[in-house]
């Protein structure tokens, strides 16, 4: 079953998957350890319309989110598939440093400077409409509208920042 968006729609978030080759059928293992899930629309997007911002990385794809709550919205999303942050241990550092360099570049390839004025961040189970591992990189804050200031308050019941994420990791 595919994953909804608030409405009950069928989430588009990423309709680039299959063309950033996030797709893996022959993956091996559970659904739970595969790095493939085919019902992610993440991971199993046959509409390869999206624009990638970001391939160099061979492990990470960026893309501007559909539903942007400022100027500058952005996911940077893993290629491997990690259902949320809860999921991450000590191990993906890396990764989640890697995460917010990407997003970092993608802002500065946008002209936007400003990174104080910066939310990184992941949604908390439940309140992610996509099970698939997404940083949220938007700018500027000062833009957020009053329901953007609840969704993407830092480290709230809805999004965990990655500094704070990083150091629960290294505890």
């Amino acid at each position: 079953m595919a994953e909804k968006d608030f409405a009950g729609e069928p989430s588009p978030v990423c309709v680039a998957a299959s063309a950033a080759g996030l797709e893996d059928p022959d993956s091996p293992g559970t659904p739970e350890s595969r790095d493939y899930d085919s019902s992610c629309v993440f991971s199993a997007s046959q509409e390869p319309d999206t624009e990638l911002l970001h391939c160099e990385n061979e492990d990470l794809v960026c893309f501007e989110d559909i539903k942007p709550a400022a100027q500058h919205h952005y996911l940077v999303v893993p290629k491997k598939h990690i259902r949320n942050c809860k999921e991450l241990n000590r191990d993906q550092e890396e990764m989640d440093e890697s995460m917010v360099a990407v997003g970092k570049a993608i802002l500065g390839g946008n002209n936007f400077t400003d990174f104080t004025d910066v939310r990184m961040g992941f949604h908390m189970p439940p309140f992610c409409s996509i099970s698939h591992l997404h940083l949220h990189v938007i700018a500027p804050v000062k833009q957020f509208g009053f329901l953007s200031k609840l969704i993407y308050k830092p480290n709230s019941y809805w999004l965990v920042t990655v500094d704070h994420l990083l150091e629960t990791l290294r505890k």
